[in-house]
């Protein structure tokens, strides 16, 4: 699908390049989304340059995600959709400067793409007098996506933190359950973090490149490098904030793993005490099992509740000598 958006006095206006007449705005910002052949063709031919397929944008050489051809650039990020969920689907957006127009192509329906659109369409509200101006404010409205997601995702971080370290589940079944349902909350917070930083990293890329290019020819005005400053200052902190709480995962899954290796200690340690306490009884009833003709105790009348007693006696003791020492 093609849309078409030219500058309109104060705000972004719809154009429809195929209406006749001269009264039609000249587009500035051509939108391609899941574009058909005959759509990049025909903006093949209005700007003279060679749209790239979908693979061609999913290559991760930074030579095929940033170059400059037919007097144009190409620069290529990597976007995320489905923020909202726990799953979300990275995307390749090419945007294409030629001139005064913008071109992008993506194969996603993403929430800044529309947030944009809807913002710069209302007067005064922003100056899309150009492509560049227009793929800076696209930019910015990712980069805003991206910093509520990430303030979201430290929010659940935060909660998965509390659930870990003040959990007051007393059966440890229950509770190793639990963490085990933690430790999938965890990856999944990992997966997106990791999808985000490579996201902010190839926006500060493309904002580096495109910085890099101002020549004499090209001079960049006052107000664009300063939004330029301030989209690269904003990739880099987001991308900063990004890796610290990648580094809180990384420590949450680490005390995860923990906790549920003391919870199995505590249990083995059970079994052990036990084995402990009821090894002398055992040894008794042993002893006074055994078949010979010889044993003096077998006469006795007390020689019953003598056994019977010492085995309690051997099992106590060490009961006790451990709940001394804090072993149980």
């Amino acid at each position: 699908m093609l849309h078409t958006y030219a500058h309109d006095i104060n705000r972004l206006a719809a154009v429809n390049t195929a209406a006749e007449g001269a009264a039609q705005a000249i587009p500035i910002w051509f939108d391609l989304v899941n574009p058909t052949p005959d759509e990049d063709r025909a903006v093949e031919t209005i700007l003279g340059i060679s749209i790239p397929t979908r693979d061609e944008m999913e290559d991760i050489e930074l030579s095929a995600r940033l170059y400059q051809e037919d007097g144009a650039e190409f620069m290529t990020i990597t976007a995320l959709t489905n923020l909202d969920s726990e799953e979300p689907v990275k995307t390749p957006i090419t945007f294409i400067l030629k001139g005064p127009s913008l071109v992008t192509v993506r194969y996603a329906d993403t929430k800044p793409f529309s947030a944009f659109v809807t913002r710069a369409q209302k007067p005064s509200a922003f100056l899309c007098v150009t492509g560049e101006l227009t793929m800076l404010g696209l930019l910015e409205s990712i980069i805003d996506r991206m910093a509520d997601v990430l303030e979201r995702i430290g929010n659940e971080i935060d909660g998965i933190s509390r659930e870990v370290f003040r959990s007051k589940v007393a059966n440890a079944t229950k509770k190793t359950r639990d963490l085990q349902s933690v430790i999938e909350q965890i990856g999944q917070k990992g997966d997106l973090l990791t999808a985000a930083r490579e996201s902010l990293v190839s926006i500060s890329r493309l904002v580096a490149y495109h910085a890099a290019l101002e020549s004499p020819d090209r001079k960049l005005s006052k107000e664009t490098r300063q939004r330029i400053k301030l989209l690269q200052r904003d990739s880099s902190s987001l991308g900063d904030h990004a890796a610290f709480l990648s580094g809180k995962i990384n420590f949450l899954l680490d005390a995860t793993l923990g906790l549920i290796n003391l919870e199995q200690n505590q249990i083995i340690k059970i079994f052990s005490v036990a084995a402990v306490v009821f090894l002398p009884p055992t040894l008794v009833a042993s002893i006074y099992g055994m078949n010979f003709d010889v044993m003096p105790e077998l006469k006795w009348q007390i020689g019953y509740p003598f056994a019977i007693g010492l085995m309690i006696l051997s099992a106590v003791m060490p009961f006790l000598y451990f709940k001394r020492r804090g072993w149980l």
